[in-house]
């Protein structure tokens, strides 16, 4: 019941904090973060005990696959170079610091040190696109974070269970580290490329299934579970689980369009949304209510805060000196000119860490090959909660200024863009239009009322574009005469229902039409 009440507790936080944080206009994740520390230092409040397996299972799969069907597969082709140099190299830069510096400002073994190393190496792909969705940052450079961000946990997951597999066999294991090393290279090849075949194949699968599904019920159903499937496929094939879950959502992402109708997008889009936030109120939360609790845990005192600002800067300088030479190679080859800092100081800036390091953490082990427990083990889990609650404060808070700063924010280019893309839209259909009047399929009545609207439309875009506010009628326009019309069929509606001239069933068939309506009309008021 204690987990149940957490959960419940968790959920709540997370709907006040995110009100709070669209008006102080602050990434949620962050100020999640922050309000789950404050909750956690509080008396009364129940400390959490979750397994790693209910962060790996329950919460990753789903967040991990709604980032991937959001990256575009053009993006991905476009920024793959610089997005393996980073999930690759970057990587494993990040682990060999992380852990040289932690053997030399803490007292963890040679072995810990490398396990926290890893265990901080990768960005974390649920962090970067919860706190990228707020930014308007270009096409290229938000898929280079956003790709980075997803494909280096399997480099980060090989790096890892080499890790644990050295802590844990000991001083043992010291003398063939440079054999375990190599047999990770063989790893790595089979949990990535077996991982990515895996989410291929089951991709394919839901894509011909959902074909053939036209309920739109069923179909959100099947939406919901496939990234469960895809994660418990890829554990029960050996492979990486992660590539599993993002080269499904990459897949089904890419073809979404093609296999689902309005409706099913309509419901998909506000189910998904609802779970998204659900889940990442909940881990966002989380993870700043699990540091005090691990920090009490602690056998005795540690200068573990100083170690871990040590890390978290570690880990930035780090990242700062890949990104800068790998930008000014990527303009070299392009032969780009004009300012060179902007963009790799965003992408520097936006590696944070977050739900993957944190479950990778909880997972290490208890004991030692000997039966003996893990050295350290209390000191590594505290500082790896400690780097992550930082670095999504200090990097969540700071990441839209620099964006602002860096002036790469794209605001006022994509508001054109989506006009330009509006009146393309109405001058397409309007030529369609043309047609069906000259071949007589419909009435002049039904045509002139639709060739009012586009040319209404095409007005309204064209005196955008053109830098003007479109002239306002005299009286009530025809978005809000709509809307009031929506609201007189909403009353009677329920008045029907009230005196029982219609049963529930036609008045949620008739509800749900006129909320299609509403939500045509942008209407959100309530």
């Amino acid at each position: 019941m204690r987990g149940i009440e957490i959960i419940l507790f968790l959920v709540v936080l997370g709907t006040v904090v995110a009100a709070f944080a669209g008006r102080l206009r602050v990434p949620a994740p962050s100020l999640l973060v922050i309000a789950g520390l404050v909750a956690g230092l509080l008396p009364g409040i129940p400390e959490p005990h979750v397994t790693p397996d209910v962060v790996s299972l329950v919460v990753l799969p789903p967040l991990l696959y709604a980032a991937s069907e959001e990256l575009p597969w053009r993006d991905l082709r476009a920024v793959w170079r610089p997005v393996a140099v980073l999930a690759v190299g970057l990587v494993l830069a990040s682990a060999a610091a992380v852990a040289a510096v932690t053997w030399a400002v803490a007292a963890v073994p040679a072995g810990m040190a490398f396990v926290l190393g890893a265990v901080l190496a990768s960005t974390d792909p649920v962090a970067v696109s919860a706190l990228g969705r707020r930014l308007s940052l270009p096409p290229r450079v938000q898929a280079l974070v956003q790709a980075e961000s997803l494909f280096n946990d399997a480099t980060s997951l090989v790096l890892f269970q080499i890790a644990v597999s050295f802590a844990v066999a000991g001083p043992a294991a010291r003398t063939g580290f440079g054999g375990v090393l190599v047999h990770g290279a063989g790893q790595f090849a089979v949990l990535a490329g077996g991982g990515a075949a895996a989410g291929g194949v089951l991709a394919a699968g839901v894509i011909g299934l959902r074909r053939r599904v036209c309920d739109p019920v069923l179909e959100t159903v099947i939406a919901l579970i496939t990234p469960y499937v895809a994660y418990v496929a890829g554990q029960a094939l050996h492979v990486s689980p992660v590539m599993t879950v993002i080269v499904t959502g990459l897949t089904v992402g890419a073809g979404r369009a093609r296999i689902t109708t309005a409706q099913t997008r309509l419901q998909l889009h506000s189910v998904y949304q609802t779970v998204i936030f659900l889940l990442e109120s909940v881990v966002f939360a989380l993870i700043g209510l699990e540091l005090p609790a691990l920090i009490r845990a602690l056998s005795h005192a540690e200068a573990w805060p100083a170690e871990a600002l040590a890390l978290t800067g570690t880990l930035i300088v780090t990242r700062v000196v890949w990104v800068f030479p790998l930008s000014a190679v990527t303009r070299r080859r392009s032969d780009a000119r004009g300012l060179s800092w902007p963009v790799p100081a965003v992408v520097s800036w936006a590696g944070t860490r977050g739900v993957v390091p944190l479950a990778a953490a909880l997972s290490i082990p208890l004991i030692a090959a000997n039966g003996t427990p893990l050295p350290r083990r209390d000191l590594v889990l505290v500082i790896a909660a400690a780097v992550i609650a930082v670095s999504l404060i200090v990097q969540g808070l700071t990441l839209e200024p620099l964006v602002r700063l860096a002036g790469i924010a794209r605001t006022g280019s994509a508001r054109h863009e989506e006009t330009a893309a509006r009146l393309r839209l109405a001058e397409a259909a309007l030529a369609r239009l043309d047609e069906l009047a000259a071949s007589g399929s419909a009435s002049d009545d039904v045509i002139d009322r639709a060739r009012a609207g586009l040319q209404a439309r095409i007005g309204h875009a064209r005196a955008r574009i053109g830098g003007h506010r479109p002239p306002e009628p005299d009286g009530l326009t025809d978005r809000e005469l709509r809307r009031d019309l929506n609201a007189a069929e909403n009353a009677e509606l329920a008045r029907l229902y009230d005196d029982g001239t219609i049963g529930q069933a036609t008045r949620q068939h008739l509800q749900h039409d006129l909320d299609l309506d509403a939500a045509r009309l942008g209407d959100d008021q309530h």
